[in-house]
């Protein structure tokens, strides 16, 4: 049996407050879109991936399922399709574009339903397997009343209402054809199209983590979620020193700095930016910058430090986890560091996709004492903290 999902990921997503789509607004680290994609992935019974995307997303896609590709070559992530005007036809577009594979079954689903479990979409297909059409449901637990110009006209039995959620499950060719029968009529959902073509729809129980992020509220329930998630937190400790040549200038967290001199290094020799990468390295118990980048490779000379810094937080982020925290000091008595450590924060929070909030940086002197004291180079020191699932 061939199954398939078409993840539905077409939609403008205003009411989320993001100035991109809300399926490429980045959760702890990955977009909503990877880490929908991402479950799906995880379940070996599927063949199939098709996202459905809007045309002008199509360079947002690709920046969002490139690690995704790059970590599982073997991923089964068909080329995304064009989604239309409203979800309705950018659904009929999914369906068509897997015409030619044509499978057994397949599961449509929103994008913007991040947290769906592998657990339960095994378990969806197995009751779409034996029933051939079906939606998981949450019960309302809320006193339901029918309105009449903002008044309660009556209260409405509860116990027979359900919450539909996504993936809804159908034989192939049954939603396919039951789409082109419907396509003059605008449904809520798949499960609607179905259903007014005479099929019965069988219900199982949904999850209430599978919810979908519309609001910006929405966004900060998944965030504070996937953090209640990360209970393992670590702490790395990171130390470089570099020494001074000629030169006009330095470079430290990734700014340039006039100055008399330059530091010696195989790289830009960027010693704060090699102090935070061992830190962020030693938190997740990956080595040290060396054994990532050695100097004895000349693709690394004169390389730009946030490189090496960019591949530490991507160790981080492939693990699961995310920077909780950097603490940075220099240790040096020129140049004066004072005047550029708010441009360094924020140029270090933007290579670690964290905010400046949460990078600090400090500068101090050895009080005329040892190499730094006697102007022959600089020093730096880092902590990072990192929080991992356990």
């Amino acid at each position: 049996m061939r199954v398939a999902v078409i993840i539905v990921a077409a939609g403008r997503g205003h009411r989320a407050g993001g100035e991109i789509p809300k399926q490429y607004i980045s959760l702890c680290g990955k977009t909503i879109l990877e880490r929908t994609i991402e479950n799906f992935a995880k379940v070996p019974y599927i063949d199939l991936i098709q996202c459905v995307i809007h045309p002008d997303d199509r360079e947002l896609y690709d920046l969002s399922t490139q690690l995704l590709i790059q970590e599982n070559q073997a991923i089964p992530l068909l080329d995304p399709a064009l989604g239309g005007t409203t979800r309705q036809k950018s659904v009929m577009n999914g369906l068509q574009s897997l015409a030619q594979d044509e499978p057994d079954l397949v599961l449509i689903h929103d994008a913007a339903r991040p947290f769906i479990t592998p657990k339960h979409i095994e378990e969806i297909i197995m009751a779409a397997t034996d029933h051939g059409a079906v939606v998981p449901v949450l019960p309302v637990v809320d006193t339901v009343k029918l309105l009449s110009e903002n008044k309660i006209k009556e209260t409405i039995d509860r116990n027979s209402l359900v919450l539909a959620q996504t993936p809804q499950a159908f034989r192939y060719k049954l939603i396919y054809m039951a789409h082109k029968r419907m396509e003059a009529q605008e449904m809520t959902d798949d499960s609607a199209i179905a259903e007014s073509c005479g099929v019965q729809v069988l219900t199982i129980p949904g999850e209430e983590s599978n919810f979908k992020i519309t609001t910006h509220e929405d966004l900060q329930k998944a965030e504070n979620m996937i953090k209640n998630n990360l209970t393992d937190m670590r702490s790395g400790l990171g130390y470089d020193v570099h020494a001074f040549e000629e030169g006009n200038q330095v470079i430290l967290g990734g700014i340039t700095i006039a100055h008399d001199q330059k530091l010696k290094g195989h790289s830009d020799a960027d010693v704060a930016l090699h102090a935070l990468t061992d830190a962020v390295l030693g938190a997740i118990g990956e080595g040290d910058i060396g054994h990532h980048f050695p100097p004895s490779d000349d693709q690394w000379k004169g390389a730009d430090s946030d490189i090496f810094l960019k591949h530490a937080a991507q160790l981080v982020k492939e693990k699961g986890g995310i920077i909780s925290n950097i603490d940075l000091t220099i240790i040096c008595e020129t140049p004066k560091i004072s005047p550029h450590t708010q441009a360094m924060r924020e140029n270090i929070a933007r290579i670690l996709d964290i905010t400046p909030s949460r990078v600090s940086i400090k500068a101090t002197t050895t009080e005329r004492l040892g190499f730094t004291g006697r102007k022959e180079g600089i020093a730096a020191q880092a902590i990072a903290t990192v929080r991992l699932p356990e």
